[in-house]
């Protein structure tokens, strides 16, 4: 046997390197196969049964055409765009909504923007009548599910009464609450030493507080760059309630940075103007191309994938247009992404204020760089059908307040002022808030 083991050793050792790292490895594999006790099924027993877990890559392998949405959106902004001191220091409560009610609104044309459903719409106004006469000024607010749902709206009908609406079954009960703290007014001043919100707390605001403030003045200044040494004055309006701040409203709010005063003051329309009268926001165009096109496919924030069954919103609007046609950005604003980005191709974002983010998806070119400035109908870049497109589109996306929004029937900010007896009611509030919005 010995002598036998050593003709074998002598006959691997003439072969060639490879053929011996070859002949090595089967012999491995040989007594792996040896000592392996395979699972065996013998009728009548328990059956052994393992199951296999494939990931998203491996499964999309198997089903390329019908795994996931051709027309996929990349994550949403507050996963794709830079952030900032403002975006982390101020809270966001995921799936809660507020909205100040202006001039035209009902509650229809308020939440079917956000893609709330006309049945649940139906049903709180079933609840509550007076949900029909919305008043301008007034605070609604609501929160949704993981899946889109409408689970509880908040209507601040006064500085006193606020009434909450809970789903009940197939609709909503509805219930009130009355105030009986006492309205406050205060001035809070501060000087810039670091950011604005660790600032403004200094200065007694608190995180919502300094949020309306962020708001408010949102289209005059870029808050992250301001500079240290800048000031603000804010007015403020409590309710209190044994001692305490139950909630508040901004009533004017100013800023002086590199020697010049920005003002915003709020009038009864529950909007902020300047101390003429005249509207802060900058208007928006409802179409981001030169004319308008067909429209391939609607917003959809609850769409379902045919084949996994899962909730695959469109949080956007695709418009079939020819490739190599202008894209302009619907209005003034910073582009904060401008790349080329997997299912989306080439594409761009561009943040219009604080609350406002437009995104621009399958572009052939793109016209413009990240931190660059745009004014409305600017060119940013040309149509075309790059990522994952089945054909010549764009898509065309609105988020406001970090929510996905219907850009066909979303209320776009319009640069608007107060005429006639509103504004000779608000200039006298003018006369009343700013001499108290002085720095120590």
């Amino acid at each position: 046997m010995q002598q036998i083991a050593r003709s074998v050793a002598m006959a691997f050792n003439n072969l060639p390197r490879p053929h011996r790292i070859m002949l090595g490895s089967l012999t491995v594999v040989t007594l792996a196969v040896a000592v392996w006790r395979p699972y065996i099924y013998h009728p009548g027993e328990n059956p052994i049964v393992k199951h296999i877990e494939l990931d998203k890559s491996e499964l999309r392998t198997l089903l390329p055409e019908a795994s996931e949405p051709i027309d996929q959106p990349t994550p949403a902004p507050e996963e794709d765009i830079p952030k900032d001191e403002i975006d982390e220091d101020v809270p966001n409560e995921s799936g809660t909504h507020d909205y100040t009610v202006s001039t035209g609104d009902t509650l229809s044309s308020i939440l079917n923007q956000y893609g709330i459903d006309m049945s649940d719409i139906n049903q709180l106004a079933n609840a509550d009548k007076d949900l029909r006469n919305l008043k301008i000024g007034q605070q609604i607010s609501w929160t949704l599910t993981d899946d889109g749902q409408l689970q509880r709206m908040t209507w601040e009908m006064s500085r006193r009464e606020t009434r909450t609406y809970d789903r009940s079954g197939n609709g909503f009960k509805a219930s009130s609450e009355m105030q009986q703290g006492e309205w406050k007014n205060s001035v809070l001043n501060g000087s810039l030493n670091g950011s604005f919100v660790s600032s403004a707390r200094k200065a007694g605001l608190s995180s919502g507080e300094a949020s309306a403030v962020i708001k408010a003045m949102q289209w005059q200044m870029d808050f992250r760059k301001l500079r240290s040494g800048d000031q603000f004055s804010v007015l403020m309006s409590r309710e209190m309630m044994d001692g305490k701040s139950e909630q508040s409203h901004l009533l004017g709010v100013r800023m002086r940075t590199g020697g010049k005063d920005y003002y915003a003051i709020r009038a009864e329309d529950g909007k902020f103007y300047d101390r003429s009268g005249s509207g802060l926001a900058r208007g928006f165009m409802r179409f981001p191309t030169v004319k308008q096109y067909r429209v391939s496919s609607n917003f959809n924030p609850r769409r379902l994938n045919p084949v996994t069954g899962r909730i695959a919103p469109h949080k956007g609007v695709d418009f079939a247009i020819p490739i190599g046609t202008p894209v302009l950005a619907v209005g003034d604003g910073e582009v904060v992404v401008a790349k080329r980005s997997g299912g989306a191709g080439n594409y761009v974002a561009i943040r219009h204020g604080r609350q406002y983010m437009t995104r621009y998806m399958h572009l052939k070119k793109l016209l413009v760089k990240p931190g660059e400035k745009v004014k409305r109908g600017d060119r940013i870049a040309l149509s075309g059908n790059t990522g994952r497109s089945t054909g010549p589109h764009l898509h065309y996306e609105i988020w406001i307040n970090n929510q996905a929004v219907n850009p066909l029937t979303a209320k776009l900010p319009r640069s608007e002022g107060l005429t006639g007896q509103d504004r000779k009611e608000y200039l006298a509030q003018v006369r009343d808030v700013v001499p108290q919005l002085r720095f120590d």
